[in-house]
């Protein structure tokens, strides 16, 4: 399986890494390591995410992190929809 991330996907990631750089610095590396890592796991587990709220989709909860990474699989791609922090309503 190959990664391909969308725009929108790719400006959540970079807006959590902006919010943690200003917020929590000593963290903003670290944790955007660890979602990228979470990330290149569904290459070799594309279906280890649960089932998600729009038909197609799956979501990967981070079990250390807050994050929600969505996403769908499609010809061997997993194609990265969104990364939502678990507060946020992503329904």
């Amino acid at each position: 399986m190959r990664i391909r991330w969308t725009t929108p996907a790719a400006d959540d990631l970079q807006y959590i890494y902006n919010y943690l750089r200003e917020n929590y610095s000593a963290r903003a590396r670290s944790t955007i390591a660890e979602i990228h890592a979470s990330i290149r796991s569904l290459k070799k587990f594309p279906h280890r995410g649960r089932k998600g709220n729009d038909e197609g989709t799956r979501g990967l909860p981070h079990s250390q992190l807050p994050y929600i990474i969505v996403y769908r699989i499609a010809d061997e791609v997993v194609e990265i929809l969104h990364i939502w922090h678990g507060a946020q309503d992503w329904q």
